[in-house]
């Protein structure tokens, strides 16, 4: 059983960039992949907790390494890419996780709110998409999983403009499966429910709120990073191969009720 799980399953090979993957849902997915047998590149703005994972990484027997980037930043963004590749290569996997969480009440967003949400949460995927995707293609293998949100599909919590983001990178998610699935580059998102990350810290500092999103949840209770692990092994893997354009809820059945 074990050979047949790492011939549909095993990343041994691969490489897998990962955004936001110094922490959250994003560091569980960067430990899970490399555990699956990936090289990992993160990428996040802070290097002591990138430092960290490549740590953990590394006690796993896993390469990882730490790429600092602020993804709101488009020349930012450039400089990552050209620093990718010319150090390790174009990814086999890419993983967007990394976003910018500003929710205040719609009629206190600021302009400044909307642009840098928008380009950290959109637009970065956009950028990495259209530098990585081909590649993958004309190698006639990739994989791109998308970090999405129920607020993609529903609002609540001042959705705003991280909801407006969200259900553009679902949108964007379809658009890449479209053009680059028929040679072997399957696109997915996935959709979290609440979760308890440094992300959601503020939403989670109330105890009403918390008990109240744990009972809608048909598991009964919130969501935790390492919920995301292996979901995202699944996609990136060969398992996967018919799996494209679709957004997966990992959510306790939250989406559902």
């Amino acid at each position: 059983m074990t050979a047949y799980l790492e011939s549909i399953f095993g990343l041994t090979g691969r490489t897998a960039m990962v955004t936001g993957g110094s922490s959250g849902i994003g560091r569980a997915m960067a430990i899970a992949l490399g555990r699956a047998g990936a090289r990992v590149l993160l990428v996040a703005r802070r290097p002591e907790p990138m430092a960290e994972v490549v740590d953990e990484l590394r006690g796993f027997g896993v390469e990882g390494h730490a790429l600092r980037a602020d993804l709101s930043s488009r020349p930012a963004v450039s400089e990552l890419i050209n620093q990718t590749i010319s150090r390790y290569g174009s990814p086999d996997v890419l993983v967007n996780s990394a976003a910018v969480n500003r929710r205040p009440p719609l009629g206190e967003l600021t302009e400044d709110d909307w642009d840098v949400t928008m380009a950290a949460n959109l637009t970065a995927p956009f950028l990495l998409g259209q530098a990585f995707g081909p590649r993958m293609a004309e190698r006639g293998w990739g994989r791109i999983i998308n970090v999405a949100s129920q607020q993609a599909f529903r609002a609540y919590g001042n959705s705003g403009a991280y909801g407006a983001s969200k259900a553009g990178l679902v949108g964007l998610t379809r658009s890449q499966a479209e053009a680059w699935s028929a040679q072997g580059v399957c696109v997915n998102a996935i959709a979290p429910g609440v979760v308890h990350t440094p992300l959601t810290e503020p939403v989670f500092a109330d105890p009403a709120t918390v008990a109240k999103h744990a009972a809608r949840a048909m598991i009964g209770r919130n969501g935790v990073p390492e919920d995301f692990g292996a979901c995202a092994v699944f996609l990136a893997s060969d398992a996967a191969v018919a799996v494209t354009g679709q957004t997966l809820f990992v959510d306790g059945g939250y989406s559902a009720s």
